[in-house]
């Protein structure tokens, strides 16, 4: 019988979910809209739903050794959703507590962001890595901090929020309640800022004067930049000068080996790359400069986010140590 691990990622508009063995094989995968469900228990019954189905249709025989669960403000030492910015479920929510109703297993919760990093560690580019950071550009910006082989967790859990350092003090609204936040800027809902701010300030002729801000998505800014478009370059050019900038900060206190992109705006490519990579050169200490490698991740062809949630099940239930992690956080059902 296969040991699997089922891995979820809980994002700010879709949740995915799908069953990897321990070579990083998905035998099953699927998603359902987070952002439809305003009430946590309506959210849960269509998840575990979905998850049962997509389930049923497995034909060989598996074991399921835990569930690995990645999530916007997930805290790792209890197990909760923690006043998450870009979700409908504000407070405290005791999410794994009310999951282990639906399903009898080992659960382990941590930061989306986390379980990017430790997906990262298991499965993708920074297998030989000890020192480095995975920054998740989505709807909104997470970042997994990993030194000496360890997560950085913090005293509460939730440490490695650089999606809400601050870029500007009097800057754009956060949906966190602050303003000039880094992922109001470097972030799928932030690129799309910049834009129609670059449309209302110059004539430029382009496509992208056809949508309407509810029309116009992240994707189709990228699109539109891998095709030359001046206005979305432009826009990857500014996002990528803050974004690099700011990693600058970040590296000058960890100082990781590398940094992994991941996400929506890093399908972007040498776009996002380079000019990263030109603004974080240009802003970082000087005693680290050509040492800091900042490349896309290893997972960007795969479904990243059920490798890295189901990473969780791996490196702590069944192989502790392919990476070290706090073992007193462990939530069982």
């Amino acid at each position: 019988m296969k040991q699997t691990a089922l891995g979820i990622d809980i994002g700010g508009t879709f949740t995915k979910f799908g069953l990897s063995d321990i070579d990083g094989n998905i035998l099953m995968e699927g998603s359902i809209p987070t952002y439809t469900h305003k009430e946590i228990r309506d959210y849960l019954d269509a998840l575990s739903e979905a998850i049962r189905e997509s389930l049923d249709n497995i034909t060989e025989p598996i074991d399921i050794i835990g569930i690995g669960i990645g999530a916007p403000n997930g805290n790792y030492y209890n197990g909760t959703i923690e006043h998450a910015p870009n979700l409908h479920w504000k407070g405290i929510i005791p999410f794994i507590e009310l999951f282990t109703e639906y399903f009898d297993l080992p659960m382990i919760m941590t930061n989306d962001a986390n379980a990017a990093a430790i997906g990262e560690k298991v499965f993708g580019g920074a297998k030989d890595m000890n020192h480095f950071i995975v920054v998740t550009l989505g709807t909104g910006l997470g970042s997994g901090i990993v030194t000496r082989g360890k997560l950085i967790y913090g005293h509460d859990g939730l440490a490695g929020e650089l999606g809400h350092i601050n870029v500007a003090p009097d800057g754009r609204e956060c949906n966190c309640g602050k303003r000039g936040c880094l992922e109001t800027y470097a972030s799928a809902s932030g690129i799309k800022r910049t834009v129609f701010k670059l449309l209302a300030t110059n004539k430029v002729e382009t496509p992208l004067r056809n949508y309407t801000y509810e029309s116009l998505s992240a994707k189709k800014i990228t699109e539109m930049a891998l095709e030359g478009d001046p206005i979305a370059l432009e826009a990857y050019e500014y996002t990528s000068d803050i974004l690099g900038l700011k990693l600058a900060d970040a590296a000058a206190v960890t100082s990781p080996e590398c940094i992994f992109l991941f996400g929506g705006l890093a399908k972007a490519g040498d776009i996002l790359v380079d000019a990263t990579r030109k603004a974080f050169e240009k802003h970082l200490y000087p005693g680290y400069k050509g040492k800091i490698k900042i490349q896309l991740s290893d997972l960007m062809d795969k479904n990243a986010a059920v490798l890295g949630a189901s990473a969780l099940v791996w490196s702590e239930i069944a192989h502790s140590d392919r990476i070290s992690v706090p073992q007193q956080s462990k939530v069982m059902a």
